[in-house]
């Protein structure tokens, strides 16, 4: 029987699984060793052309090692390939604030061949990504798994691929940062070797691959040189490195990143120097006609003091033509005028009683009356998603706070990792930007068992240093996480609602979003609820396309321009 138009994400079958036998959960759930969800024993996903989407299969506990056969899945078009992980656990011992519990969470997602804990629950992340040409139609087959050797109950598969699709670019700009000194450092490897470069880039696909932007990547600037008040750039390595990403060639669906920053050389040492260099970066991309927004990223979190230093880039940065400034700042007169790119913290959009967190709180619509006409607002979380203190702090009304945000911590529910996409629609924020994404590689943690910085749990760090060491065999990988998976959903979410925008239908797809996520701080943590959400949504926009088709399709039979 065809699905039709089943759900957002996932949906349960009518079946219940068998005791002992592989259960399908929500991939809104995190599985801790405490709790027993509720699943299924067939797994079904609705799915747009461009977009990846999983589930959770939970299997028995005590395992050690599960295999699975490939699974291709067969239906109108060619057949669709099925990706899996092994979920594993990051212990936390110290909360990232009131909501959050120590003890195992479900974060890292290791190949199947690693070898898992068997203490901890054995939950399998599988995951389908449509392309975009892929043929709408019901897909079907059967997932087979081993625990330790011993079959496992096959569990029925089907996809729903929707007539529609999403872009392969992220319609939200956004830029996360990433460093090869970093990755370098995490993996144990030569900074300079070529093998961290095949792993920066490795790093930067897994980005890219999730919708997301990065800012950084190899660190080094050009090297330049002054000739009669002009700055000559040699171009090769930093070609040959983001290229690929700026272009669109990394990988078939032609993503590219939306941005990515100007990377500043110390041997530009007067402004002219300075101003000449910028300009020659910008006549650069619009030589390689790159889409791509360059932007330069200012002294981040100004304090008063570094006023004047903010002031003195951006007039440089202006000078040289049209490069916009980003600033991470609230609201504040005294850099009146100095970002092109305004990016507070996400908590100064949103008021809340009790203690507050933000100096400056005001909505999109409030902050763009005070900047430029052509001037965007961006966002970004921080500490202040989670609190800044160290672990819940004792005064509960601070810990309330701090509490409930939309934040990408590991000890946060699943809701609150991908909260962000509705947010940015219904805020109507132009861009999201986060410090960084291996930020503990630099640390002298073991990344595996530690992830507390800044007072959260994961904070700046949304990947694992897959070593040969951790992982066996002889290559190292960057290895996911939940987390970012969370944020790739989110990022998709943006693009159903925006998608249902432009087909006629805002008013619907503002009150859908409003549902899911009423404030920065308020947002539901029912998987059912952003289960039916996002199956009205769905339904929505296979009926508006639809119609559109049909209209099109009436022009070009009466002889109308289609």
């Amino acid at each position: 029987m065809a699905m039709g138009v089943v759900g957002w994400a996932w949906a349960v079958a009518v079946l219940s699984a068998a005791p002992g036998g592989p259960t399908v959960v929500s991939p809104l759930v995190k599985v801790r060793p405490d709790a027993t969800p509720k699943g299924a024993a067939q797994a079904r996903l609705s799915v747009a052309r461009g977009e990846c989407e999983a589930t959770q299969v939970v299997l028995p506990r005590g395992v050690t090692r599960v295999t699975m056969k490939p699974l291709a899945l067969k239906g109108p078009g060619a057949p669709l390939t099925v990706d899996a992980w092994r979920e594993a656990y990051l212990d936390v011992k110290t909360p990232s604030n009131g909501q959050g519990k120590t003890g195992p969470w479900p974060d890292a997602l290791v190949p199947l061949s690693a070898p898992g804990n068997p203490q901890h629950p054995t939950v399998v992340y599988v995951e389908v990504c449509v392309p975009l040409k892929q043929a709408a139609g019901t897909y079907t087959g059967s997932l087979s798994a081993a625990a330790d050797g011993k079959d496992l109950p096959a569990v029925p598969f089907t996809v729903e691929v929707q007539p529609f699709e999403i872009p392969a670019t992220s319609s939200l700009p956004n830029s996360f940062g990433i460093s090869l000194y970093s990755i370098a450092k995490g993996h144990g490897i030569a900074a300079d070797s070529a093998e961290a470069k095949a792993l920066l880039r490795a790093y930067g696909k897994a980005l890219l691959e999730h919708r997301v932007s990065a800012h950084g990547m190899g660190m080094d600037p050009p090297p330049v040189k002054f000739q009669d008040g002009r700055a000559v750039l040699d171009w090769t390595a930093y070609d040959a490195e983001l290229g690929p990403f700026l272009d669109g060639s990394l990988l078939p669906s032609g993503a590219r990143f939306t941005t990515t920053d100007v990377r500043d050389n110390k041997k530009a040492s007067t402004d002219a120097e300075k101003t000449a260099y910028y300009r020659a970066f910008q006549q650069h991309f619009a030589d390689k006609g790159w889409p791509t927004q360059l932007f330069f990223y200012a002294k981040d979190e100004p304090k008063p003091e570094d006023v004047p230093l903010v002031k003195a880039q951006s007039q440089r940065v202006r000078a040289a033509g049209r490069i916009p400034v980003l600033v991470t700042s609230p609201l504040d007169p005294a850099l009146q005028g100095s970002a092109d790119i305004l990016t507070p913290t996400l908590n100064c959009f949103y008021p809340r009683e009790g203690p507050q967190t933000c100096r400056a709180v005001a909505n999109t619509a409030t902050v763009r009356t005070r900047l430029p006409p052509r001037a965007k607002v961006w966002w970004y979380q921080s500490c202040n998603s989670h609190g800044c203190t160290g672990g819940p702090p004792p005064d509960a009304a601070l810990d309330r706070a701090y509490s409930d945000w939309a934040s990408y911590m590991v000890d946060a529910p699943a809701p609150l990792n991908r909260a962000m996409g509705v947010l940015a629609f219904s805020s109507g924020v132009d861009g999201e930007l986060y410090f960084d994404t291996v930020f503990a590689y630099n640390t002298k943690k073991d990344v595996w068992t530690d992830l507390f910085e800044f007072g959260g749990n994961g904070d700046g760090t949304l990947f694992y240093p897959g070593t040969p060491a951790k992982l066996g065999g002889s290559e190292h990988q960057p290895v996911l996480s939940l987390r970012l998976k969370h944020l790739r959903d989110g990022l998709e979410d943006y693009e159903y609602l925006r998608l249902l925008t432009t087909l006629g239908d805002g008013d619907f797809a503002r009150a859908a979003a409003k549902r899911l996520a009423r404030s920065g701080h308020e947002i539901t943590r029912d998987p059912a609820e952003w289960e039916q959400v996002r199956q009205e949504v769905t339904a929505r926009l296979v009926k508006r396309q639809a119609s559109e088709q049909a209209k099109r399709s009436g022009r070009r039979t009466s002889g109308g321009t289609p």
